[in-house]
């Protein structure tokens, strides 16, 4: 019986190991696409980040710090020593995103503007909306499985 135990446990962890890294590598995929597309398409990334509804000194930071941080957050996922905090900043900056997604998709804004990657461009709002919330999804699982496979630290003691 105890085998049985021993085998189902093990079962469980390979399927939590493989979808733990499906997670991360689906948030890779999508974090390196978004953030080279800004990269290398850099004139008009920088002038979407103009074309936004915030001040332009915040524009012209945020055409910067967008790109290098979803690699950053790339390279967080790729390893699993730093793959909670990258599951943790991709809940960080999805969330952001998906906030922002939200208020335009809502008219909280007087004009719709727009700095999405290549095929994301294609989406709607609404469709742009739900695709953020899927990934957050992602990572908040990801995450969850996680840490459920680090080993418990033990109290010592009494």
């Amino acid at each position: 019986m105890e085998a049985l135990v021993t085998e189902n446990r093990r079962n469980w962890d390979n399927r939590t190991t493989v979808f733990n890294r499906l997670c991360s590598l689906i948030l890779i995929a999508v974090f390196i696409y978004t953030g080279l597309d800004k990269l290398l398409r850099w004139e008009a990334s920088r002038n979407a980040f103009r074309n936004q509804t915030f001040p332009g000194e915040l524009a012209e930071a945020l055409a910067y710090a967008v790109p290098i941080t979803e690699l950053l957050i790339t390279g967080l996922l790729l390893f699993s020593v730093s793959r909670w905090w990258g599951y943790l900043s991709s809940i960080l900056l999805l969330t952001v995103f998906t906030t922002y997604v939200g208020l335009i998709w809502v008219g909280a804004f007087p004009r719709v503007p727009c700095n999405c990657a290549g095929i994301i461009d294609s989406l709607g709002w609404a469709e742009h909306f739900i695709l953020n919330l899927f990934l957050i999804g992602l990572a908040v699982v990801g995450l969850y499985m996680f840490q459920s496979k680090k080993p418990k630290a033990s109290a010592s003691g009494f």
